[in-house]
């Protein structure tokens, strides 16, 4: 049995077992060559427990710097239709489940509004459907601003306008985390208005959405 490690919890956000360990041994375990591995000390089990729940980057600085995306000048604004004030919404997924993370850039600029993840045993329709909740949570609060967003996901799309997720995907230990930040959006999505327009992103047109990891 492996010893304690005194005053010290260990979160796995990402490795073999997410989780928290109460030893040094354990932790090692699961992330003992695996690739990208994201884990940190805690000093009690309480801040542990909290931090497991968050984003990776609340804690831990962002490993793999992601492409940054191009400005809307290149998906040519004027005469295309696309609507300048707007935010995009997008998620990557290594593996059906795999890893997975979302975020949402500035249509125009490009900067980053949210990154979150990675999470492990999720799935890109997903991560499509967390990132615009997600959007819409931060549109809510703000809604003198920005009243548009796009995504590339029809499935996302139905599932916000349904007030229903109907993945396959059946929760796990190893899918935890994932299967929590879908009942708190779906929580969400059932006890708040829609007061964001949300329109589908024209690939064909447009190329790809401007918050794409640009991993294809």
């Amino acid at each position: 049995m492996a010893k304690k490690s005194k005053g010290k919890y260990y979160v796995v956000w990402v490795g073999q077992n997410p989780g928290i360990y109460d030893n040094w041994t354990d932790c090692q375990a699961q992330i003992k060559a695996f690739p990208n591995a994201r884990y940190k000390s805690f000093k009690t089990k309480e801040e542990a427990e909290a931090a497991f729940y968050d984003s990776v980057e609340e804690h831990i600085g962002r490993s793999n710097k992601v492409k940054k995306s191009a400005r809307i000048e290149d998906f040519r604004l004027e005469g295309s239709g696309i609507l300048k004030k707007s935010i995009s919404v997008d998620a990557a997924c290594s593996g059906n489940p795999g890893v997975m993370e979302y975020r949402a850039v500035d249509t125009y600029t490009g900067q980053e509004i949210f990154h979150m993840g990675p999470y492990q045993g999720g799935t890109n329709n997903i991560g499509e459907f967390l990132a615009l909740v997600h959007a819409l949570a931060i549109l809510n609060k703000n809604s003198d601003t920005v009243t548009v967003i796009y995504t590339d996901s029809r499935t996302a799309m139905s599932w916000v306008r349904n007030r229903k997720v109907k993945t396959t995907l059946k929760p796990t230990k190893h899918n935890a985390k994932v299967f929590y930040l879908l009942s708190r959006a779906e929580d969400w999505i059932i006890n708040n208005p829609v007061n964001s327009k949300i329109i589908k992103w024209d690939t064909d047109r447009w190329g790809e959405i401007p918050a794409d990891f640009g991993r294809k």
